[in-house]
């Protein structure tokens, strides 16, 4: 009997959408049980279904980077994430593999390569494409980052500036266009991943690293 793989497509693009669900359609034993233009209707979908494999667009509404993948790991754990991306694989390829996905692949894929990654993905490997084995070996042979800063993503690294530079919290969110609520989980997030815990600490940090004017 065979084992049927179900999937959540989740991107803001009606045509990439339908595109995706063309190409699974034409694949035997993937079924696609849920779509998602959004990060919400996603995490709710996973809820509702508990798919296989989720394919994951970089930039939903709303999320940044690879913020999306992050709190999908969050609430999710052991979802096993492909991240469907506009940017080639030197931009978020290998953070969106320590992030938890298991693959990366760009928009500009052939159908095939996104079958083939959803069936190496099932078979419990990870999928990695021609140029981001390139990108692998390049850092393995390469000195591992030192600075902690190095690990945030975009929209961290720009919360740290900024409080660096001396804001307040709420002068951040103004700047940022955001609410007070969300820069204090980003400063939260900043303080796990580098190991500080105080805003002082951020400003000398910042500083020190000429991340502020």
């Amino acid at each position: 009997m065979t084992t049927t793989t179900s999937l959540v497509i989740a991107d803001d693009h009606e045509l990439l959408r339908e595109g995706v669900k063309k190409i699974i359609r034409s694949a035997p034993g993937l079924r696609v049980v849920g779509e998602a233009a959004d990060l919400a209707r996603t995490l709710a979908l996973v809820a509702q279904h508990r798919p296989d494999v989720v394919v994951l667009d970089i930039s939903l509404p709303g999320h940044e980077g690879l913020e999306g993948l992050e709190e999908l790991r969050r609430a999710f754990p052991e979802q096993r994430v492909i991240m469907l991306s506009m940017y080639a694989e030197e931009r978020y390829a290998l953070a969106a593999l320590r992030a938890g996905a298991a693959g990366y692949i760009t928009k500009t894929m052939a159908a095939e390569e996104l079958v083939k990654a959803i069936r190496k993905v099932m078979e419990g490997g990870t999928y990695i494409g021609p140029r981001l084995a390139e990108l692998l070996a390049q850092e393995a042979c390469a000195p591992a980052p030192q600075a902690p800063h190095e690990r945030l993503t975009a929209r961290e690294g720009e919360i740290l500036a900024l409080i660096g530079a001396g804001l307040q919290i709420k002068q951040v969110a103004a700047e940022l266009g955001i609410s007070i609520s969300s820069v204090n989980t980003y400063r939260n997030r900043i303080f796990q991943k580098m190991g500080l815990s105080t805003n002082g600490a951020l400003i000398r940090y910042a500083v020190q690293h000429g991340l502020v004017e």
